[in-house]
């Protein structure tokens, strides 16, 4: 089980099921979401100089697709803190849309371990659940 999993996504719903599906698996202890990369970006900078009592999240679940600053422009933002991000934390792109360009993009960025299919499936769910033992 993960201690942290941070969820970005600018749709209420999508938020929703999401953590409701992790929450039903045990997937982890503690669940945050983000309706905007703005705040997720601030949240984990909070993280990373120390600001914040909390550690980095094991997990972020980030959607593409947002208004204002997409999540390519949270991995953009997230760039130059790499090295204090990639060893605790995993980002997965959680998306509805398996565009093989985005996937290829996605591949570009060191913090990124894998392109998901929203809605997240079982299947999924225990495959990252296992490799957290």
């Amino acid at each position: 089980m993960y201690k942290r999993v941070f969820i970005v996504d600018d749709d209420e719903v999508s938020i929703f099921l999401t953590e409701a599906t992790l929450d039903f698996e045990a997937f982890a202890e503690e669940y945050q979401s983000f309706m905007s990369t703005k705040d997720a970006i601030d949240a984990l900078l909070a993280n990373i100089d120390g600001t914040s009592p909390q550690p980095l999240p094991e997990i972020v679940f980030l959607d593409l697709n947002m208004p204002l600053m997409s999540g390519w422009g949270l991995l953009d933002a997230l760039a130059p803190y790499e090295q204090q991000i990639i060893d605790s934390t995993r980002i997965f792109i959680l998306t509805s849309s398996l565009d093989a360009q985005e996937v290829k993009r996605a591949g570009k960025y060191k913090l990124v371990t894998d392109f998901l299919e929203k809605p997240l499936s079982d299947t999924t769910i225990q495959k990252l659940k296992k490799q957290a033992q």
